[in-house]
């Protein structure tokens, strides 16, 4: 996890992090949340009816082999963990874009965590109080394995007074 000299904390009591606190290579780590089958039909019942994520009998018959959880269900999540603890941004994670993929499905007895890694940082050149970062991160069970890849850019905040001092 990265080394701040953060003043300021967020809800969860992490640091909270501006752009001029970040560098490549910077990595956070999630806390943890466990998935379970009814949460897995809730949510697909809701937002992605489709018999892999609704019934376990039915996704047997699929190229799942049994019960999996929607991507964007397991994205949901790894929003959530990457809120709470795992990249305590100034101003929240505000997306402006990225790439998602999900190599392994999401079961009901994982228990998922969130790795990021900063791959890039862009000072913004026409608003000097906040740039764009790059982060990459793997959302991954407790066997490690890797259930979804994003890479996404997200818009992050100069410190209060740094953009008036670089400028």
């Amino acid at each position: 996890m990265t080394d701040t000299h953060a003043s300021c904390t967020s809800t969860t009591g992490n640091p909270l992090i501006y752009l001029d606190d970040l560098t490549v290579g910077d990595r956070f780590k999630s806390g943890e949340y466990a998935m379970d089958e009814a949460q897995i039909i809730s949510f697909a019942a809701q937002f992605d009816p489709q018999p892999f994520h609704l019934d376990d009998g039915a996704a047997r018959a699929t190229l799942f082999g049994g019960l999996a959880a929607s991507g964007w269900h397991t994205a949901a999540v790894t929003m959530r963990l990457q809120v709470t603890s795992g990249l305590p941004i100034a101003g929240g994670i505000i997306g402006a874009g990225g790439e998602l993929s999900w190599p392994r499905p999401t079961r009901a007895t994982d228990v998922l965590h969130v790795v990021s890694e900063v791959v890039q940082i862009q000072p913004s050149k026409s608003k000097p109080d906040r740039g764009m970062v790059t982060v990459r991160s793997e959302t991954r069970n407790q066997h490690g394995d890797v259930l979804q890849i994003s890479t996404v850019r997200i818009v992050v905040p100069r410190r209060p007074g740094a953009a008036a001092v670089t400028a």
